[in-house]
């Protein structure tokens, strides 16, 4: 076993050496620009392009030029979002997202409304998960797109991707969904789902950071989008600059292995995760699943330790590598938006650790981290003076006659 223990995948992963291995001869040996079609390095380039644009279509369950390689899954959501926007304000201005959305899609809907868009903002219920009545009796007449996650990048909750496509459908309105924590986790099939936009990376499926792709549905029915990005018309108008043949390549891999694999491996992360909770559960008090206990990623466990502030939690673990929420906004200690979404108190919010296994955990770590865990908790919660408050509230409650949980 080495230490650290790495259970942070939900923020990246590390590169697949079969990922690396497809990657390494497009950095030097066939290093030709895709759209230099007149001489064989050209040539080459662009057909390894296409082939990747093939292999993850399948992966989706789509058609190769619906797929638009990006720099990732940041870029695809505002292509996407701005895109659908753009293309359609002429017919309305009202898009509908939901409150626990990645900061990459609240954040790209905030610029829009201060540029003439009205966002509805889908609340969630004490699970994470949306209200499908709601989301129905949201969508107006000039209801011009719906973007709801797939899987949370913090709790892992999988929200009713099914259901969504088919109210979409039904009333005729785009539905995109971030699907960066999803592809490659669960099976993902954009015509069963009646997804219309998909947006992916390859960083959290083993494939490389700084490349990603978008699918925009161009049959049954077609979605008019714009490009954000200009120079060139690349990637058939949709994103213009030169591709990243060998990122293209590590995320079409990453994805058709992720796929591959996809049914025993989330049946062993589900094994490794339901222990680490249990196991937690079993040696702590007060310790709180947020989310869902089983409409969820295999992989992802979102833990509150009650009276234990979450970065000392994690500044006493040095041997492993876990987080307080999204990586993307972890850096300005804000109690985490999804989790206030979910009408938790932002007193035992503070106290969350996001665990998110991977491919390279073994059930030895699994076993290492709880007893670290466990030992860092119960350390934190004798030398607290917070601990002195906890003692005083139980004793209260218990004298009151309410059950403290």
């Amino acid at each position: 076993m080495t230490l650290p223990i790495y259970l942070d995948n939900n923020a990246t992963t590390p590169v697949d050496a079969r990922v690396l291995e497809a990657m390494l001869p497009y950095f030097a040996e066939n290093f030709g620009n895709p759209a230099s079609v007149s001489h064989l390095p050209g040539d080459h380039a662009a057909e390894a392009v296409e082939l990747a644009r093939r292999q993850l279509a399948e992966v989706l369950g789509g058609r190769a030029n619906e797929i638009v390689f990006t720099s990732g899954a940041t870029e695809s959501i505002n292509l996407a979002i701005k895109g659908v926007a753009r293309a359609n304000a002429e017919e309305g201005k009202h898009i509908i997202a939901c409150l626990t959305e990645h900061m990459a899609v609240l954040d790209t809907c905030a610029y829009l409304e201060q540029n003439g868009f009205e966002i509805t903002y889908l609340p969630v219920g004490g699970h994470g998960l949306i209200d499908l009545d709601r989301l129905e009796a949201g969508i107006r007449p000039d209801t011009i797109l719906v973007s709801i996650m797939a899987a949370n990048n913090e709790t892992g909750v999988l929200q009713p991707i099914d259901e969504i496509g088919r109210i979409c459908r039904s009333k005729h309105v785009p539905f995109h969904t971030d699907a960066t924590q999803a592809v490659g986790k669960i099976p993902i099939d954009v015509d069963r789902m009646q997804i219309d936009l998909l947006s992916c990376s390859a960083h959290k499926i083993y494939g490389p950071k700084g490349v990603g792709a978008l699918f925009i549905r161009k049959f049954g029915p077609r979605v008019r989008c714009e490009p954000i990005i200009h120079g060139g018309g690349h990637e058939g108008g949709f994103r213009s600059g030169t591709l990243n043949v060998p990122g293209i390549v590590g995320l079409a891999k990453a994805a058709q292995l992720a796929t591959d694999e996809l049914p025993r491996e989330a049946a062993r992360l589900t094994s490794l995760r339901d222990r680490l909770v249990g196991g937690l559960q079993a040696d702590l008090d007060e310790v709180h699943l947020n989310g869902h206990p089983t409409k969820c990623l295999p992989n992802t466990a979102n833990l509150c330790f009650a009276w234990v502030e979450g970065e000392s939690l994690l500044q006493g673990l040095a041997t492993l590598a876990a987080s307080t929420g999204s990586a993307c906004s972890g850096a300005n200690n804000k109690t985490s938006h999804v989790l206030k979404a979910m009408s938790i108190p932002d007193l035992l919010a503070k106290t969350a650790i996001r665990f998110s296994l991977g491919r390279f955990n073994t059930a030895e770590e699994i076993e290492y981290t709880i007893g670290a865990v466990a030992e860092q908790v119960r350390r934190l919660r004798r030398v607290s003076p917070i601990d002195e408050l906890r003692t005083m509230m139980m004793k209260n409650t218990n004298q009151r006659g309410i059950i403290h949980t």
